[in-house]
């Protein structure tokens, strides 16, 4: 199974995606991983990103998707995989979806959490990283994952915040790039969507990502 997940910051979508991964066996592919995987082992394409992203330029995407593919084409995917964080505009879903055709990959279903807007911005703004594990769930404004005081509810460490994810600007950014139905994320998802009304062989699922995380789990396992 092979699956393409959806969501703005702040929507859960990297722990449900994380939930996935453990009940089917699916490698969990991140764009940004896949960056700095490259750049660390110095290959070609590593080199060549890193020039852009050393001048704070956007990587081109023919520099992106064949990183991507050579990723989902290594043994850890044979079983499926999760990709996560690209495509981000409707050009890179066409030319992701048409190079994952010429490769013979499979894209088997895509997977949008819908979240409002305000929401997922206090959700992002609550958000506390545990030093022993980023995926325990911890968010002051969610009374569910409350943490206790300062401490991780789950194991007791010592919590943290992103710079970034106290930052209002950055995440309306973000916000702006994910929720553009026009040409950014959203217009990439809607792609995929398209195909999927039209008769294509991919599926397409909505969750509704305002409930707690269990509940948005088990109404992704109940269309997966």
């Amino acid at each position: 199974m092979n699956i393409l997940m959806f969501g703005p910051n702040g929507s859960g979508k990297g722990t449900q995606g994380a939930i996935v991964k453990e009940k089917y066996n699916l490698a969990h592919i991140e764009s940004g991983a896949i960056f700095r995987e490259n750049i660390g082992k110095g290959t070609e394409l590593g080199a060549k990103a890193k020039e852009f992203i050393d001048r704070g330029d956007l990587v081109p995407d023919e520099i992106t998707i064949p990183m991507i593919l050579d990723r989902l084409k290594q043994d850890d995917c044979k079983n499926g995989w999760l990709l996560d964080g690209f495509p981000r505009n409707k050009n890179q879903a066409i030319k992701l979806d048409e190079a994952l055709k010429a490769s013979g990959l499979d894209l088997d279903i895509v997977a949008e959490v819908i979240l409002d807007r305000q929401i997922a911005k206090n959700r992002i703004m609550g958000r506390r990283l545990c030093v022993n594990d980023n995926n325990h769930p911890n968010n002051i404004f969610i009374d569910a994952i409350k943490p206790n005081g300062d401490k991780c509810r789950v194991c007791g460490g010592d919590l943290t915040s992103r710079s970034d994810d106290q930052d209002e600007e950055a995440i309306n950014k973000r916000h702006s790039i994910y929720y553009d139905t026009e040409s950014g994320t959203l217009a990439a998802a809607y792609y995929f969507k398209d195909l999927a009304e039209k008769g294509g062989k991919v599926k397409y699922i909505t969750l509704d990502g305002a409930p707690s995380v269990k509940e948005v789990t088990a109404e992704l396992m109940s269309k997966l």
